[in-house]
This record gives C-alpha cells, sequence and structure tokens, in this order.
C-alpha cells in the first residue's frame, strides 16, 4: 500500500481473493474496504463465506479456506459478501477470473485469451485469478510472450488489451515480490511493478496458524 500511494494513484482497484490463502484474512479486508473504490469478489472469497463449495478446492485451499471461515469478523464477511465478480469502470472492465466465468477460469493458455478479447469492448480488460502478471495485445499474439515482469511497460494507445496485473500475497511466476500494476489513462500507459514484502514474517504467521506447510514455502519462491 505504500508503494501504491507513492505512485499517486486517483482510484485503487482489487480484483479479489482478499482470503482464502493467507494469515491475515480481516486485515485484508479492512484495508481493501478503507483503500480501494472497486473491489471484486474472488472464488476463494466465495468459499470463505461460504457461497461456493470448498470440495471444489485443492486440498491446501481447502485447509485455508476452513481456517478462514473460523476466523473471519462479521465486518469482513459482511464486505465480501457484498462484492461481485465482475464490473466496468473508467475504459476498462474487470473480472476476477475471465469474462466467460468471472470466478472460475484461469487465463492461461492462447485459447482462453482470445475468448477474453472477443467477449468483452472496453480497451483495457482487467483480470486475477491466476496469480500471473502479463499484457495480451488483441493483436492476438501468444500468451507465452505476454508475461509481464517488473518494469514493463505497455502502450494502451496501440490496440486493445488483456491485463493481469499478477498477485499481491502469492505471485506465481517465479518473482515473490508482491505485484500490481499502474494504470495512466492520461498518458495511455500501462506500467506493471513488483514490491518487496516481509515474506519471512508471513510464512511464520502462517506456520503459526496451523496451515498447511506448503502455502509458507511457495510464498519465498513466488509459486
Amino acid at each position: 500500500m505504500k508503494a501504491i500511494g507513492g505512485d499517486r494513484t486517483d482510484a485503487i482497484w482489487c480484483l479479489g481473493d482478499l482470503v482464502g490463502y493467507g494469515p491475515r484474512p480481516n486485515e485484508c479486508c479492512a484495508t481493501v474496504a478503507r483503500s480501494a473504490t472497486i473491489c471484486l469478489v474472488g472464488n476463494h472469497d466465495l468459499g470463505v463465506v461460504e457461497r461456493i463449495d470448498l470440495a471444489d478446492f485443492s486440498p491446501d485451499a481447502f485447509a485455508a479456506a476452513s481456517w478462514s471461515r473460523t476466523v473471519l469478523t462479521k465486518a469482513s464477511r459482511t464486505y465480501l459478501q457484498q462484492r461481485k465478480s465482475a464490473t466496468r469502470a473508467h475504459r476498462s472492465e474487470l473480472f476476477h477470473a475471465s469474462p466467460r466465468d468471472p470466478v472460475w477460469e484461469y487465463i492461461l493458455s492462447d485459447e482462453a485469451a482470445r475468448a477474453a478479447i472477443r467477449l468483452t469492448a472496453a480497451p483495457v480488460v482487467l483480470v486475477g485469478h491466476s496469480h500471473v502478471a502479463f499484457a495480451y495485445p488483441a493483436d492476438g499474439r501468444s500468451l507465452g510472450e505476454s508475461l509481464a515482469p517488473a518494469d514493463t511497460e505497455v502502450d494502451l494507445a496501440a490496440g486493445r488489451w488483456l491485463l493481469n496485473p499478477g498477485s499481491v500475497g502469492q505471485p506465481r511466476d517465479g518473482d515473490p515480490r508482491a505485484a500490481y500494476v499502474v494504470l495512466d489513462f492520461d498518458r495511455n500507459r500501462a506500467t506493471f511493478h513488483r514490491v518487496a514484502y516481509a515474506v519471512e514474517r508471513t510464512q511464520e504467521e502462517i506456520l503459526d496458524a496451523g496451515l498447511p506447510d506448503t502455502l509458507a514455502g511457495r510464498l519465498a519462491l513466488g509459486l
């Protein structure tokens, strides 16, 4: 949040999954509720507030979501229950997962990326869910060639774009730093950023909560 504030942003948009893996679900909800003008709901959020069945989750995700249910406050639960999985904002369409399935579909293939472009009309389409930062142009470059590491800049005037900002808490592209993207519509630029956070402290808190060891270990690897 300090890094984002340093960029003097006019608004903060969150694409969902505030809870479900980490050791501070209520603090995450409170921070986003206080700071974000838009917040979507993700599949882990929906699992924790009992709107989807945890039987569809992996064993680690099941364990973490089950624990999160036991510690979630009424305020956090209410906040998550009031969210939507898709919305529109300035020059943008936002989805937790994808336009085809805003809750569950991972955009990890060229076919899924092309479908997302085809099913939308906004100049910028934002998706999350996969934890992998990418900038996919509407002209159809392969998704594998569209990964967006730190300091990647995108010319939004060059055409329509499908962007995934990556994950703040659990990146899965080999870089353990928190990921976000800054959209500058005045300059028609999108810039991908990474910022280090206290991974070791988060790992300790995950283990102290009795959550699976793998959820702590993967943080240091960005996996």
